[in-house]
Order: C-alpha cells, then structure tokens, then sequence
C-alpha cells in the first residue's frame, strides 16, 4: 500500500514528462519544457489532496501555494520562450537523443523531489492545528514568490526595452541581487517545507530533501553557475560590469555599498559568493 503516495507520484511524473519528451523528440518542439515542470507539480498536489479527501486546511494551503507557483511559473516561462524564440539550453540535445533524454529525466526527478513535502503532508493522517512553523512557513512562502515575481518581471521589462539592448540586468531588486529570483524560489520552498514539519514524523523528515535538492541544484548546477559563466563570457571585459558582481550579492537580497565591504571569506561561507562563479573571470585575467 502506497500510503504516502511515493510510487503513484512517481508513475505519474515520469508519464507526464515521457509524453512531452515524446513531442520534444518527435517534432523537435521545446518551448514546452518549462509549462510541463511547473504543471506536474500542479498534478502532484491536486491528485494527492483529492486522493486523500481529507482537506485539511493545512493540505488545502499547501497544495494551493504549488498551484500558484505552478501556474504563474509555467505560463511565465513559456510566454517568455515563445516570445524569444528557441531555448537555448536545447542547442546541444536537440540531434542528440540521449542529452535529452537525461533533460527529461533529471526534469522529472526535479519534481517528484521537489513535490515531496507537499505529497506528504497530503498522505498524512496526523493533522494537528495551525502551528508557528506553519505561519512561518507561509510567511515565507509569500515574500519568495512575490520577490520570484517581481524579479522575473523587471528582468523581462528591462531586456525588452531597446535601450538597454546588450546590457546586463541591474535594475530593481536586481541591483541587490544578482539572481533574486532564485533567491524567491529557493525561499519558497523552504517555506514550504517549514509549514509540513507539524506532520513529520520518523523518515518522513526525508522530505527535507525537496528544497536542499531544488538549493543545491540553484547553486551548483543549472542555475547560478550557468548564468554566471554566460554573464563572464559577455560583459566579463567590462569594468562597470566587474564592479557590479564585486559590489552586488550573487543570491540574498543585499545594498551593494554593505556586501561590497564584506570580507570574501564573509561572502563565501555565510552568503554564497563561490568561486566558481567567478572562475571565467579569472581565466579572462591570466
């Protein structure tokens, strides 16, 4: 008996992304990509609250914060690629079966990952009252997606702008950030994660294994590093643009004239300066 709806989510996650692999594969159409992560949490969360048929308000909450995020990230992200064109991050999987299949495969563990606090709360039986890790955890949940969103839409206002055609993002929340809207996500889902702690019991606390994934995978994969070689590559001879990663926080939401006074030992141990994401830079000076 699947009683923490483990396997049943997983079946289902790797159908949903083995049938958009299909259409990415077959009729070499990725802009997809990102509406099929952001709608299978959705599935996820409704099917389980709907299976369990508890709704509990704590289950209803929770499942309702995935739907948002879902839907608002999904939809973003596609009418931004359909906007711009092809993703580029498919330029090397799209003649080569195998990287994309890895794609929708690592796209799957993602969410089923991910998914994992909410999948629980949804399968447990034990339901106390509304708790402070729950009002913490919500507290959290909104200041992330509200600062995901508001990053998201002033990066997307300044790159379709012509004036600032070949510049890299500085303004808004931008300016005290040099990824805020990974520093939404990954706020979002520890929130997440603090508001089920009240129905973790035993190895259910393996649950905590959903947002270090999604903050692991920001920092040292697919995210940040990512975006920092490609921000090296095309401004790293820029001097304003040197000054700007110097002064300004690579995650957390720092003014510039503090972070840029701290000690890098301070920087890299406590706020996520890593060398690595530096390291083009550094191959730019010698």
């Amino acid at each position: 008996m699947d009683s923490h709806f483990l396997g049943l989510t997983a079946i289902v996650t790797l159908g949903y992304q083995f049938t958009f692999f299909i259409i990415t594969a077959l009729f070499r159409f990725d802009k997809v990509t990102d509406f099929a992560g952001g709608t299978n949490f959705i599935i996820l969360a409704i099917l389980t609250l709907v299976l369990k048929g508890s709704w509990h308000f704590r289950q209803v909450v929770l499942s309702l914060f995935v739907v948002i995020w879902g839907l608002r990230l999904g939809l973003f992200l596609l009418m931004r690629i359909l906007q711009w064109g092809e993703d580029r991050r498919f330029d090397d999987k799209r003649d080569n079966l195998g990287k994309l299949a890895i794609f929708w495969i690592l796209q799957a563990i993602w969410v089923w990952t991910v998914s994992l606090p909410v999948t629980v709360v949804n399968a447990s039986d034990k339901q106390p009252s509304v708790q402070a890790q729950d009002i913490i955890g919500w507290i959290m949940w909104i200041i992330g997606i509200l600062v995901e969103i508001t990053a998201d839409q002033q990066k997307l206002a300044f790159k379709n702008s012509p004036e600032n055609r070949g510049k890299w993002c500085s303004a808004g929340l931008w300016k005290y950030s040099r990824h805020p809207n990974y520093f939404g996500e990954i706020l979002l889902w520890w929130g997440v994660f603090l508001a089920s702690t009240p129905v973790l019991e035993g190895a259910e606390w393996l649950v905590v294994f959903g947002p270090v994934f999604i903050t692991l995978l920001l920092l040292f994969v697919s995210g940040i590093p990512l975006l920092e070689a490609s921000g090296d590559k095309k401004f790293g001879n820029v001097a304003a643009y040197r000054s700007y990663k110097r002064k300004t926080s690579p995650l957390i939401l720092l003014p510039p004239g503090l972070y840029g006074s701290l000690p890098q030992w301070f920087k890299t141990i406590l706020l996520f300066e890593f060398p690595l994401y530096s390291r083009n830079l550094f191959l730019k000076k010698s």
